[in-house]
């Protein structure tokens, strides 16, 4: 990034509006503030003018328009000013839109990253600005690694050899907004899936249906997280998929032993039989509209190995009153390949590809 091309290491934040990274020790001849009141400054939604009573230097300038950078670990948005500079990927990206942050808040990223990627549908998420600036379809994919390295690629995809294992459903738009600031009238950047119902090994959970559907006030429905790292679903489906885990995994001779917090189901890792793709328990199907449409979550993705003797089903408590129902994790997304199609709204996505003798760091 920038004349010197530091690297900077961010965590992908799929529901974050922009880039943010600290910029406390970044230099670059080609930064430049984006003025307030400017085109620019209006295409990034900025808010108002920030200025800075010390030296000027990245992060630290005058008649800037103003960003508001959010960090989810700390649940805080600073007050900063968005900016420009020459982004290095695998082609040149100028004039590339971002906001600093101050290193004081960057708690809670993970070890060796000083900022967040953010992916969503915004005018200036970096797939937006990507495809903007080279004239590529409107579409990105992600495959988080189990280990190793993954993939983000922007516009087309990685073509037949994946694409025949995809399945597609509707990408929805949530109508009210669900950053921590915004204008009324605003809908969501973030990405929504409509999923009807869940089953475990096949059986349908009996949950109310309105736990599936985002109401008027933007509450409920199912969206796909990359900074959640397990799927948390609101209490009263919690409740009984637990249970009806619990029950399918008895009836494979899966023993169960003491909850380990945040986990409430676990497991004698002793009594879980194991194979290339991993713990053999209950399939967990998150069903979507169409004919046998549905996104499987298999051993890999639903259990969390806690130590030699336990293993956890890795989903969590969301709550009685949380603002989604269905938040779905970063654990449950590893070796699943995604892509967003933003000119067709759709996503395309191929459950575990540890079943197909793949994964995420062999495509």
């Amino acid at each position: 990034m920038g004349s010197n091309r530091a690297t900077i290491n961010a965590v992908i934040d799929l529901g974050g509006p922009f880039l943010w990274f600290s910029c406390n020790d970044y230099v670059s001849n080609t930064y430049a503030p984006i003025p307030c009141g400017s085109a620019k400054c209006e295409v990034a939604k900025g808010i108002g003018c920030v200025g800075c009573n010390l030296p000027p230097r990245p992060g630290c300038t005058n008649d800037t328009c103003g960003a508001s950078p959010y960090n989810p670990y700390l649940d805080i948005l600073v007050s900063q000013g968005f900016a420009e500079d020459t982004l290095y990927a695998k082609n040149r990206v100028p004039e590339f839109l971002f906001s600093c942050m101050d290193k004081d808040y960057l708690e809670g990223l993970a070890r060796g990253t000083t900022g967040m990627l953010g992916l969503a549908r915004s005018e200036i998420s970096f797939h937006k600005q990507v495809v903007g600036k080279f004239n590529l379809p409107h579409k990105f994919s992600l495959c988080f690694p189990s280990s190793g390295i993954g993939k983000l690629s922007v516009g087309p995809g990685l073509g037949s050899a994946i694409s025949k294992l995809l399945k597609t459903t509707p990408l929805i738009i949530n109508p009210v907004s669900t950053y921590p600031i915004f204008v009324t009238g605003d809908p969501s950047d973030e990405y929504f899936i409509n999923v009807k119902s869940i089953r475990v090994n096949g059986e349908e959970l009996s949950v109310k249906k309105s736990y599936f559907s985002i109401d008027k006030n933007g509450v409920g429905g199912t969206k796909i997280s990359t900074i959640r790292n397990f799927t948390a679903l609101h209490n009263s489906i919690y409740k009984p998929f637990t249970r009806a885990f619990v029950k399918a995994a008895a009836n494979m001779k899966i023993k169960s032993v003491a909850s380990v917090n945040p986990f409430r189901a676990c497991f004698s890792s002793d009594s879980i039989s194991k194979n290339p793709t991993g713990p053999l328990v209950p399939d967990i199907d998150l069903v979507l509209p169409g004919k046998d449409v549905y996104w499987r979550i298999k051993g890999a993705n639903s259990m969390v190995e806690i130590d030699r003797k336990t293993t956890c089903l890795g989903f969590v408590d969301g709550g009685s009153n949380p603002r989604t129902s269905v938040v779905i994790g970063a654990h449950q997304l590893e070796d699943n390949f995604l892509e967003f199609d933003l000119v067709s709204s759709q996503l395309r996505f191929s459950s575990s590809l540890l079943t197909q003798n793949k994964s995420c760091s062999r495509l």
